[in-house]
């Protein structure tokens, strides 16, 4: 099975944030890892995912 990549609009759309946040994470170093196909950035989904995960365990739980 193909792994699932994400173009910038499916990215921005699955973390429900503007695609402008993207692209300044990007030069923060900040965010999921981007890559460059060309002119073009793209997400894998697994690393998206891995993310996510680091930053929700750095996150104080409420309750």
């Amino acid at each position: 099975m193909a792994e699932e990549i994400r173009t910038l609009d499916e990215q921005a759309a699955y973390l429900q944030v503007p695609k402008s946040t993207l692209y300044q994470w990007r030069l923060k170093g900040f965010g999921p890892p981007a890559i460059k196909v060309g002119k073009h950035l793209r997400y894998r989904a697994c690393d998206t995912d891995k993310w996510l995960a680091a930053e929700a365990a750095k996150a104080p739980r409420t309750a």
